[in-house]
C-alpha cells in the first residue's frame, strides 16, 4: 500500500487541490490515485461544511473551506486546482474562482453531473474552466411546447445563417424538426460550413437548403420568399462592428435598413406567419452608425407590424461570447502571441451571454410574439472588459504581469457603457424568464420611409448626423440626451 500510494507517484505529477469532499471530489480523488500516468496528484481537499474539516478521505485531508484556498495552495505547494461540485450555480463557480485567482494554480472543473451517476467519471472529464464558467448566469429553461407549435413541420428561413448567431439559430431550430430549414447568406464558406455540420445530424429529419444571396438584392428575396413561401423568418444578417461602420455608413444604410426593409416586405407580400429581426442593446440611444441603423431595422419592422398579417417583432441583445469579431477570440489571440492585451478604456463595460443562450431566448421570445414587440433579453450584470481580459489571461495559466494590459482610447462611434431600454422604455415584469418587453416607439412610416429615400444621397457626415438623429427621436419629436 506505501508503495501504490507514494513509491510509484511520478515526479511530474501535479500536486492538486480538490474543491468539494462530497461525492464528486472523493470520485475524482480516487479516479486521480488510481490513474498513476495522469498529471495530477491529489493532496488536500476543500469544503465549506465545518463538518468535514480535518477528515481523511483516501488518506487526503479536508484542510479548510473556500476562504482558505490561496493560503492552502501556498503551504501544500499546490499546482493545480479542480472545482469537483457539480451541482455547482454559475454564481458559486464565479465565487470559487475569485479564491482560485489568487493563487498562481492551474484551475481546472469537473462539471457534469450525469457522469457521477452513469459512473463515467474520468480525468478525461475534467477541463480547463472557460470564461463561459464565470459568467454568473444559469442554464435558460424553454418553453419546448410553444416553440415546437410554431416550429415543428414548418418550413423556416433563417438570413445570416453562416454568422455566429445566425448559425447557432439554425442549430436549434433544427432539435425542433421543421419541414425545411432555409440557410441564407451572402459568403458561400459559411453557408457551405453550417449546410454539412447540420446534415451531419439532422438531414434524416430536416430537408436543409443553403442559398447564396444578399439580402440588399431585393427581387432575389422576393424570388426565395415566392419558391419557399416560409412559414418563420429570423432575420439575423447585419453588418455589426460599431467602429467599421462608421468608416463605412454607406455600407450599413445598405444592409441593416435597406436589407431589413427587402426581406421584411419579401415576408409581408408572400404571407409569413412570423418575423423576427435581430437586434442589438447598441440600437438604445444610438451615438454612432451601426446602432442607428439597428434602431432604423427595429422601426421598419414596428411600422409594418402595424398593416401587415405577419407578426414582426425584434429581439435585443448585448455582446455574445466567442461570436467573430468579439473581444474574447482577440484577447486570446493577443494572449497567445505573449501579450499585451489591448483595451480600449479601464471604465469599458459590456453585457455579455453565452451563443446558445442568446439564440435560445431569441426562438423563445419569437415564439411569445404577438406583433409589434421589441424584446429585450435579460443579460444580467454588466461586465467589464479589463476584468474580462485579467480573467481570460489567468486562464490561460499566465499572470497580467507576464502578458500585461494596454489602453487604447476609446474608438469611433463607442459607448463606455451599453444600455438594453432608455429610461422611457422600461417594463419591469418578464413575460418569460430572461424576456422582457419594451415600449421602444417608432418614427411614423411616412417620415421614416420619407429619410429612407435619402440616405444614400447624402455624403457621409450628413448621413451620419440624419441616422442618429432620427434613431434618436422621440414620438414628440424632440431629440434624447
Amino acid at each position: 500500500m506505501f508503495r501504490d500510494h507514494y513509491i510509484t507517484v511520478s515526479p511530474d505529477n501535479k500536486r492538486t487541490l480538490i474543491v468539494g469532499a462530497g461525492s464528486a471530489g472523493t470520485m475524482v480523488a480516487r479516479q486521480l490515485l488510481k490513474n498513476k500516468q495522469g498529471q495530477l496528484y491529489p493532496v488536500a481537499f476543500v469544503d465549506d461544511d465545518p463538518n468535514k474539516h480535518r477528515l481523511l478521505i483516501y488518506g487526503i485531508e479536508v484542510k479548510g473551506d473556500i476562504q482558505d484556498i490561496p493560503c492552502i495552495v501556498e503551504r501544500c505547494r499546490i499546482q493545480n486546482i479542480v472545482i469537483a461540485i457539480p451541482s455547482l450555480s454559475k454564481k458559486e463557480i464565479n465565487k470559487i474562482y475569485v479564491e482560485c485567482a489568487k493563487t498562481k494554480a492551474t484551475t481546472k472543473i469537473f462539471p457534469l453531473i450525469e457522469d457521477l451517476v452513469t459512473g463515467k467519471v474520468s480525468i478525461n472529464r475534467i477541463r480547463n474552466v472557460e470564461v463561459e464558467d464565470l459568467l454568473g448566469r444559469e442554464p435558460v429553461e424553454l418553453d419546448i411546447n410553444c416553440i415546437a407549435d410554431k416550429l415543428t413541420g414548418k418550413t423556416v428561413l433563417v438570413t445570416g445563417a453562416g454568422g455566429s448567431i445566425g448559425s447557432e439559430i439554425c442549430r436549434q431550430i433544427a432539435k425542433f424538426s421543421p419541414k425545411k430549414l432555409l440557410l441564407l447568406g451572402h459568403g458561400e464558406n459559411s453557408i457551405y460550413a453550417i449546410d454539412m455540420e447540420l446534415k451531419t445530424h439532422y438531414q434524416q429529419d430536416v430537408e436543409i437548403i443553403p442559398i447564396i444571396a444578399d439580402i440588399q438584392d431585393h427581387n432575389r428575396i422576393l424570388e426565395i420568399m415566392e419558391m419557399y413561401r416560409p412559414d418563420v423568418v429570423y432575420h439575423a444578417a447585419a453588418h455589426k462592428h460599431v467602429p467599421l461602420m462608421e468608416y463605412n455608413p454607406t455600407d450599413a444604410v445598405k444592409n441593416n435598413i435597406i436589407g431589413t426593409r427587402n426581406v421584411a416586405t419579401a415576408a409581408d407580400v408572400f404571407g409569413v406567419k412570423n418575423f423576427v429581426l435581430i437586434s442589438t442593446d447598441k440600437a438604445v440611444n444610438p451615438p454612432n452608425v451601426m446602432g442607428a441603423t439597428k434602431r432604423f431595422a427595429e422601426m421598419i419592422i414596428q411600422n409594418m407590424d402595424k398593416e401587415s398579417n405577419t407578426k414582426f417583432v425584434a429581439v435585443r441583445f448585448g455582446n455574445v461570447l466567442g461570436s467573430r469579431g468579439s473581444v474574447i477570440p482577440l484577447f486570446k489571440k493577443q494572449i497567445q502571441e505573449g501579450g499585451p492585451v489591448t483595451v480600449t478604456h479601464p471604465d469599458m463595460t459590456r453585457y455579455f451571454m453565452t451563443i446558445p443562450e442568446a439564440s435560445q431566448l431569441v426562438i423563445q421570445a419569437g415564439a411569445l410574439a404577438r406583433g409589434g414587440e421589441v424584446f429585450v433579453l435579460d443579460m444580467g450584470e454588466p461586465v467589464k472588459i479589463v476584468d474580462l481580459a485579467k480573467n481570460l489571461i489567468k486562464l490561460s495559466g499566465y499572470s497580467v504581469d507576464d502578458i500585461g494590459i494596454t489602453f487604447t482610447g476609446i474608438r469611433p462611434g463607442e459607448k463606455l457603457y451599453e444600455e438594453l431600454l432608455n429610461e422611457n422604455e422600461v417594463v419591469q415584469k418578464q413575460v418569460f424568464p430572461k424576456i422582457f418587453i419594451g415600449k421602444a416607439e417608432p418614427v411614423g412610416k411616412e417620415e421614416l420611409y420619407a429619410v429612407m429615400e435619402t440616405l444614400l444621397d447624402m455624403d457621409e457626415a450628413q448621413l451620419k448626423e440624419t441616422l442618429v438623429r432620427i434613431a434618436n427621436t422621440k414620438l414628440d419629436g424632440s431629440t434624447q440626451r
